[in-house]
């Protein structure tokens, strides 16, 4: 161990003053780059909730060089697809992802939102056609202003900028 570090005999973890050491996951997801604050909405996506067996560890509103603030989860047994991909990046776009496989990354990438979206997001507007009891999906056009995503209502052109409200 090193100045500043203690061992922590009930988890037997080392730690210090100014970092918690969490552990590795042996196979897995870890999201990190997570905008501040929507690790839940993340969970949530992949289905993760009371009830769920998955082992995840959560941090929030952590430092970030890059962001200033951001979100992290690590997530055993759980590997994503392509759906839960396009979900995260509406509400996450610099998120990345790293796939874990016998304690190592086996693959790394950032998410990338998608052009189109159906049946991902409620249109808002309680006159657009999609609210109607016509068999017609929601459809929204995906756009970046800036860090940000903004979808447009296919059929009545809404525009949403906060997509974790809708989601």
């Amino acid at each position: 161990m090193t100045t500043g570090e203690r061992k922590d005999d009930r988890a037997g973890k080392i730690t210090n003053k100014e970092h918690l050491v969490v552990s590795k996951i042996r196979n897995g997801t870890v999201i990190d780059h997570i905008s501040p604050g929507m690790s839940p909405l993340v969970l949530k996506i992949l289905g993760i909730g009371p009830g769920s067996k998955e082992a995840v560890s959560m941090a929030m509103n952590v430092h970030s060089s890059k962001m200033g603030k951001k979100d992290i989860l690590k997530v055993e047994g759980k590997f994503i697809s392509d759906e839960e991909l396009n979900r995260i990046a509406l509400i996450a776009p610099e998120a990345t992802i790293n796939l874990v496989e016998n304690f190592e990354i086996t693959r790394k990438f950032r998410v990338t939102p998608p052009e189109v979206v159906e049946n991902v997001i409620g249109c808002p507007n309680q006159h657009c056609i999609s609210n109607s009891n016509e068999p017609i999906n929601s459809r929204f056009r995906i756009s970046a202003e800036g860090r940000r995503v903004v979808a447009k209502c296919d059929y009545c052109g809404k525009k949403l900028t906060n997509l974790q409200d809708y989601i």
